[in-house]
């Protein structure tokens, strides 16, 4: 007998259905086809355990299993549920008439226990575009699935419970998810607080900027300076996710296997913050099988790179792409998958490398040469693609034992807010431009015009800090959201002044 069982395959943060057909025949030969990857051909020893474990049986027929369309690689294990639901119906041993109206998705354990799967929201959203009626899943996976409305999520514990449902016996009910609620009980709701930090109001305001505009932001200091906790608490001053950043966030997480069991929808910014050891591929992303890197984890958030000058110089030089574009391209003989990388880099590094370089009260102990060889160690390609460079000065005493409270985050984030609601008005109708870091030369001709008093700053300032073109940009970039933070529709001197002071590494006394 032939049955059709619909599964589903994910590239990237799409997914593509798969039609799982079983022909029971006579024979004795078992046939997997379809381009499968190993895990899949192995499917065939946890299928036939769980289904003897059940009260089934393997039957002793030829069986085909063709996995469609066959172009296209499967991999993984997720494909256990659907070849063993097709080899039951195959075989007769269950009857059903829902088959068609399901994607069916799920490792098998040999007990026949369903294990959780990767990439489960890319699979719903392509179900309910495609008119599936529901899904039947591992119910560790139903909750994330369930964000999607418009389908009938089921999560089931075995396959028994999978074989009861789709012959009518039982009452199951299927998993409900209220996105608004979850939003409103988790947004805004952080552990730590801008009001946590002591002093250091001049990084604080560049923290702000950063936010506002979306810009990336170097903090140079002294070890103990709190350059890694301010960068920390970037994340509480940014704008809270929109639903559909939300989605699109969580089906990164979804495809790389990294949200929470039993979780749902992400709805707090990412915060990245890999270790100076990582690779370029699992900064970037790729493998054998690709999945998405460290700077696709962090889109609609926060990359951090604590000691920037430790990281391998070839590491840091796949940055420079992303940064530009917001994506990732990874290139495979047969095939190229594209991953969003929209996330705002954070980086910190000493001045040097004893750490004491142009402190107020230690001496640097470095030899003569040191400390610009340390810095040579991030490119000035690099360098010119991060907006505000900023000086982290160590809190003195009696900053740190003051009683006073500062600003609090939600104060910050009020006024960044603000910010971003005018650059929203600004770009609406530009396609995939919603800040100002992410204008273009065209863009910044027509907003970040300038006086001849605020042009003739920028020229000395170009001149005398031997700066780049792309500098230029940014430094015309900064200064709008500056102006877009006081709420002047033009960009005036003191607004240039301050973006141009956000240029420390460009500036001869840090090479001294």
């Amino acid at each position: 007998m032939l049955v059709k069982v619909f599964g589903s395959a994910v590239y990237g943060i799409k997914a593509t259905t798969i039609t799982v057909e079983v022909n029971v025949t006579s024979g004795v030969n078992f046939f997997l086809v379809g381009l499968p990857d190993s895990a899949v051909k192995e499917s065939q020893q946890r299928i036939t355990s769980a289904l003897m474990t059940n009260g089934f049986k393997m039957p002793g027929h030829k069986i085909i299993i063709n996995m469609a369309p066959a172009d296209i690689r499967k991999e993984g294990s997720a494909y256990d549920l659907p070849i063993a639901i097709g080899i039951l119906a195959g075989s007769e041993q269950i009857v059903s008439d829902k088959l068609h109206e399901y994607i069916i998705m799920g490792e098998l354990s040999l007990d026949g226990g369903l294990q959780p799967v990767k990439g489960v929201l890319p699979i719903a959203l392509q179900a309910a575009a495609e008119g599936y009626k529901g899904l039947i899943l591992p119910v560790q996976n139903a909750k994330e699935a369930s964000i999607v409305k418009e389908l009938d999520v089921y999560g089931m514990a075995n396959i028994r419970e999978v074989v009861d449902f789709l012959c009518g016996k039982g009452n199951f009910t299927p998993e409900k998810c209220n996105v608004d609620e979850m939003f409103s009980e988790t947004v805004n709701h952080y552990s730590v607080d801008f009001s946590d930090v002591k002093g250091q109001e001049n990084v604080k305001r560049a923290l702000e900027i950063a936010a506002a505009g979306g810009h990336n932001i170097i903090m140079i200091g002294a070890p103990g300076s709190g350059k890694t906790m301010l960068a920390k608490r970037l994340p509480t001053i940014i704008p809270p996710l929109s639903l559909e950043e939300a989605l699109e966030t969580t089906k990164i997480h979804s495809v790389a296997g990294k949200v929470e069991k039993n979780g749902g929808l992400i709805t707090h910014r990412p915060f990245r913050a890999p270790h100076h050891t990582v690779s370029d591929v699992a900064l970037v992303g790729g493998g054998t099988y690709p999945q998405p890197g460290e700077i696709s984890l962090a889109h609609n958030g926060v990359l951090f790179l604590d000691e920037l000058p430790e990281f391998k110089r070839a590491v840091l030089e796949v940055m420079r792409q992303p940064l530009e574009d917001r994506q990732i391209t990874i290139s495979r003989a047969k095939f190229s998958i594209e991953y969003p990388a929209n996330f705002m880099l954070v980086a910190s590094m000493n001045p040097c490398p004893c750490g004491f370089h142009n402190h107020p009260e230690k001496e640097c102990v470095c030899p003569p040469g040191m400390v610009q060889r340390y810095l040579s160690r991030i490119s000035g390609p690099l360098l010119d693609r991060i907006d505000i460079q900023i000086e982290v000065v160590p809190v003195p005493f009696d900053k740190l034992s003051e009683q006073r409270l500062a600003e609090s985050s939600d104060v910050v984030r009020e006024r960044v807010i603000k910010a971003r609601l005018i650059q929203q008005d600004r770009f609406f109708g530009e396609q995939n431009v919603h800040c100002n870091a992410m204008m273009s030369s065209r863009l910044i001709r027509k907003y970040c015009k300038l006086s001849d008093a605020g042009m003739a700053i920028l020229k000395n300032a170009m001149e005398k800090l031997g700066l780049s073109a792309r500098a230029y940009d940014r430094i015309l970039k900064v200064s709008r959201t500056i102006a877009d933070l006081e709420g002047s529709l033009d960009i005036k001197t003191h607004h240039i002044a301050e973006a141009i002071n956000y240029r420390s590494l460009d500036r001869n006394d840090w090479a001294g």
